[in-house]
């Protein structure tokens, strides 16, 4: 058979919906607000071809520049060569959702800001370095009324 180069090319697990995901989108999907500045993650719902980006750009986290009623503009970075390029992509929103990369950043940025309070309140230097988590402290078990128990399986019994 001839080699295909067509826009869906390739794409026969890639746009592929997952078990018991089948059919249209939930009406939620419609109803979610993004405005400029927004980190979104690109990816690609087979079961609407409109506004559907190229297949290089599902699982890209792009910033949205320009939202339309129907969709928004995507500035992704691409490699080409040896450098990035900026690529504009317009998306409906069916192919979208808010990118939760930040996440955890902007929750550090809280918990930081209330070490920095604290720190200054009691007049000391905050600390920001996150530690591990350190073993569990040594101690002592008295075997004053805790009498040792030994441990073993118990026997096998068939009930027939």
């Amino acid at each position: 058979m001839p080699h295909s180069y067509g826009y869906r090319a390739r794409t026969r697990h890639l746009f592929k919906k997952e078990f018991k995901t089948k059919g249209l989108p939930h009406i939620s999907t419609y109803l979610h607000t993004y405005q400029i500045g927004d980190l979104v993650d690109v990816k690609a719902d087979p079961s609407i071809q409109r506004g559907m980006p190229h297949k290089f750009y599902h699982g890209k986290t792009g910033v949205v520049f320009n939202v339309t009623p129907r969709a928004v503009g995507v500035i992704i970075r691409k490699i080409v060569g040896n450098r990035y390029l900026e690529k504009r992509v317009n998306v409906r929103i069916e192919h979208v959702r808010h990118s939760a990369c930040r996440k955890e950043f902007l929750g550090r940025v809280k918990v930081n800001a209330k070490i920095l309070a604290d720190a200054k309140a009691a007049g000391e230097k905050p600390k920001y370095k996150r530690a591990p988590q350190q073993p569990r402290e040594g101690h002592v078990i008295s075997v004053v009324d805790n009498l040792p128990q030994t441990l073993r399986p118990l026997p096998f019994e068939t009930t027939i």
